[in-house]
């Protein structure tokens, strides 16, 4: 959901006038009458000047689109160039989320990282309710149980919030990453560090395209390595390119039976190479796990979350109610990716 009755009602009160599509908040267990008790109307959204949501349009919602509105959401920019060509044939102003730059002043409308953060989180409770161990140590008539060891290869927002979710289940935990600027972050959060070597930090907080030799080098050191956790976590995405694989099928057959692997980067190919995005398979006597869209199975704090980013950006466009957005705004100039027919964008500029 892209707009919840909370940002409503500081919409409202910036001057805009906000419609409602019925029963677009029933997946996150909003109904209609929380919207129009924050002074929305319910009707058709699609003529508005501003249309916001969370998914790319459709061909028939462009369609649907006036010439010179807006849209906001997120796009795939990088991966959908179809999309992105159709919303400036259709003279649609549109602004990707994935494309706000990750600087400071932009961290209240990071999409990206907000449902990183959602992502992270349920991935670790799904890699527990799939482990056929504990993860914390208990003490017990019976003896003591060892910790589960969890690993978490690419450690951005999703991989952090992993890392803290699994320390706070008891786990002993332990982070990877090519940025090895990233180590104190890990640390921080009472895990360890796993250093191969590798230096590959590249622009925008994201890594950069290992080299072969470093691939090479990577996968072997990450083989050895992977087999002592009973739990491996991979979220490394290179934005516009396939996921890159780090957990090979040498390391799953090595890895100990009941362990299990959970995979964030399924929708661009997966970060290991016995994935099968969307499902939950076994290879190995390992279980390895590809859930889509993770933030969607927590739909009321992942739709919270991501109106406060979509409000955020609308009120840097906002004066007295009146949309004004300043392209010579770096946030706005980078997260724009059509504007008119034939002129230059970000997107172009970055695909």
């Amino acid at each position: 959901m892209a707009l919840v009755p909370k940002v409503i009602e500081k919409l409202r009160g910036r001057g805009a006038e906000i419609v409602v599509e019925s029963g677009a908040g029933l997946e996150a267990l909003i109904p209609d009458t929380a919207f129009t008790d924050a002074g929305a109307t319910i009707g058709d959204p699609w003529p508005c000047d501003v249309v916001v949501k969370v998914t790319p349009p459709t061909r028939e919602e462009i369609g649907r689109l006036g010439r010179d509105s807006m849209l906001i959401g997120f796009l795939a920019p990088l991966t959908s160039p179809e999309t992105i060509e159709a919303l400036r044939s259709a003279g649609v102003r549109a602004f990707a989320m994935e494309s706000i730059p990750r600087i400071s002043r932009a961290q209240g409308m990071d999409a990206l990282s907000s449902q990183g953060n959602v992502s992270g989180y349920k991935a670790v409770l799904l890699a527990a309710e799939q482990s056929t161990r504990f993860f914390p140590m208990l003490t017990t008539a019976a003896g003591t149980v060892k910790p589960a060891k969890a690993l978490v290869l690419g450690v951005g927002v999703a991989g952090l919030q992993a890392l803290a979710t699994a320390k706070r289940l008891g786990a002993r935990t332990t982070g990877y990453d090519v940025r090895p600027e990233v180590a104190d972050q890990v640390k921080s959060l009472g895990a360890q560090w796993l250093d191969l070597g590798i230096d590959a930090a590249g622009e925008g907080g994201y890594a950069r395209e290992l080299s072969e030799d470093e691939r090479a080098q990577q996968q072997r050191k990450l083989e050895e390595a992977i087999t002592g956790f009973d739990v491996v976590i991979t979220t490394a995405l290179v934005p516009g390119r396939t996921a890159p694989r780090l957990v090979s099928a040498k390391a799953v057959e090595g890895m100990r039976p009941g362990s299990v692997i959970v995979d964030l980067a399924g929708e661009t190919g997966g970060n290991c190479e016995l994935t099968e995005p969307g499902k939950i398979v076994v290879s190995h006597d390992v279980t390895i796990a590809s859930p889509l869209n993770l933030p969607a199975t927590m739909p009321e704090h992942a739709s919270e979350l991501y109106a406060r980013n979509v409000t955020s950006l609308l009120e840097l466009m906002l004066s007295d109610g009146v949309l004004e957005p300043d392209f010579d705004d770096e946030v706005l100039a980078k997260s724009c990716v059509t504007r008119e027919a034939g002129e230059n964008t970000a997107a172009k500029e970055e695909s």
